[in-house]
């Protein structure tokens, strides 16, 4: 593993900062390179190494606006190659949609062959601190990560 893929998805610009303070943190303690991609495109993504990808959910559980090309050509595709990928999902708990965008997600490159690294992250915008949030879930997403790499 040299690099990290990391996606995101946002709308309003919250999904963003926590995806940059996460690639921070993640340089930090791995010494790898992480690319952060704020608008996706499946044919600029490496699918050799890691991907990452935060992603929230708007209006009934749609995809957020950066992220919907993306969607659209995750839809016409039907296959990946099996790499390693977590997904922290964003949403507000007080819709029956909450986090339905990353759910979706992560169903969909499961279903493409892409291997899901370790339980994802739904953090609740009306309940969490998302920094938190990320800061305590990482750990685990690390050591699943090495776990997975010395394969």
């Amino acid at each position: 593993m040299t690099s990290l893929q990391i996606l995101v998805g946002t709308t309003s610009g919250n999904t963003e900062y926590l995806a940059d303070h996460a690639a921070e943190l993640i340089k930090q303690q791995l010494q790898i390179e992480v690319e952060l991609h704020y608008e996706p495109d499946l044919s600029e993504l490496d699918q050799s190494q890691p991907w990452l990808v935060f992603i929230a959910s708007h209006g009934a559980g749609d995809y957020a606006d950066s992220m919907l090309d993306f969607y659209d050509q995750i839809q016409q595709i039907t296959e990946l190659k099996s790499f390693p990928y977590a997904i922290v999902a964003i949403g507000e708990s007080c819709y029956d949609t909450y986090c339905a965008a990353g759910r979706d997600l992560d169903k969909r490159l499961a279903q493409l062959g892409a291997h899901r690294l370790c339980q994802g992250l739904e953090i609740d915008m009306l309940e969490d601190d998302p920094e938190q949030a990320v800061e305590q879930w990482l750990p685990n997403w690390i050591e699943a990560l090495r776990s997975y790499t010395q394969k």
